[in-house]
């Protein structure tokens, strides 16, 4: 008996353990994104819309299924044999990772406009009500009364660009000092009170087991959070000094070309850029691109200094290396 796609693709899911989200019954054809662990909220609202989009323009049902986990996990996933059909990440490595084992064309960064990121964060801070700690920027982060939570860098993206958002500052504050550089970080690590292995578990450490003065993540994912858990309860900080983080995507050729849905997926990732879509992630709290969204939206996101990897790390490539590896920077730094 031939198992159909989306049941194959569902086995593979589950034996990878990443989380499938099933798509409507009766669809022509059915497209998977993969996607960071956070985003399930997001892409649960956008895809009805783009399906709504496709049956307006094209005449043909389609479904959207989602696979969800740590986007290094997910890209490990893919290269394991899931079939997704595009990959929508937080990380410029993750998806440079699939293009690397030849499932995503080597030019991806030029196959969509802004370095096929269609929509950016950066990173923020979650503090209690009333901001009791006085906590504004990076350098309050260093304190004695002061303890953090955010993931673990080397498990999370996410985490990855809290520690860089945060030598980035010090890289700034002291001048490019790298004894100064190295003091202060090592004192920040120091002052995290738990390393989760993801954003979802820094949230839970956070919000539910009342771990820390200030939970950092995402600018979207700390006002998402605090849209949730009370609005009253908590308040956002965004520091005058942060990190850019773009949020890639790209089409997965080999896998949209045996599943019959190379048009399909193009056309999703073109549609994150339409000013539907742009509105949808503006929403979420997401900065888009779409100049008329920015318009509307604009008293939504704080000015902020947005440092870009590339210019203080030379790139992804040597940030991952220098800091990340065994035995790098974050390593040597967290020895007592």
């Amino acid at each position: 008996m031939t198992l159909r796609p989306l049941f194959q693709r569902s086995l593979l899911a589950i034996a990878l353990g990443v989380g499938l989200a099933g798509p409507a019954a009766a669809a022509e054809r059915e497209l998977l994104n993969s996607s960071y662990d956070i985003a399930r909220e997001l892409f649960s609202a956008i895809n009805p819309d783009f399906v709504a989009h496709w049956q307006e323009t094209q005449g043909e049902t389609v479904a959207v299924s989602q696979s969800h986990g740590g986007s290094s996990a997910q890209a490990r996933a893919i290269l394991q044999g899931l079939r997704a059909d595009v990959v929508t990440y937080n990380q410029v490595t993750d998806v440079q990772a699939l293009a690397d084992g030849g499932l995503v064309d080597e030019a991806w960064q030029e196959a969509l406009p802004n370095n096929a990121s269609p929509y950016y964060s950066t990173t923020a801070f979650l503090v209690r009500k009333d901001n009791p700690k006085g906590i504004e920027s990076w350098d309050d982060l260093v304190r004695d009364d002061v303890r953090m939570v955010f993931p673990n860098p080397k498990t999370s993206g996410n985490g990855r660009y809290t520690y860089l958002a945060a030598w980035g500052f010090a890289d700034q504050h002291f001048d490019g000092d790298e004894e100064q550089i190295h003091d202060f970080m090592r004192t920040f690590l120091r002052n995290v009170a738990v390393f989760d292995t993801g954003g979802r578990g820094a949230t839970t450490s956070f919000i539910e087991r009342g771990l820390g003065d200030v939970l950092i993540s995402f600018e979207s994912e700390v006002n998402n959070i605090r849209g949730e858990y009370g609005e009253d309860d908590y308040e956002v900080i965004v520091p005058p000094v942060s990190i850019l983080a773009e949020f890639p995507v790209a089409v997965v050729a080999p896998n949209a070309e045996r599943n019959g849905n190379s048009d399909l997926a193009q056309a999703y990732v073109e549609y994150l850029y339409g000013e539907e879509a742009q509105r949808t992630l503006a929403g979420f709290n997401y900065r888009v691109h779409h100049e008329a969204v920015v318009e509307e939206f604009a008293d939504q996101f704080p000015e902020t200094e947005l440092l870009r990897v590339e210019e203080i790390f030379g790139s992804w490539d040597q940030a991952m290396e220098e800091h990340f590896a065994g035995g790098a920077l974050l390593d040597q730094l967290q020895r007592r």
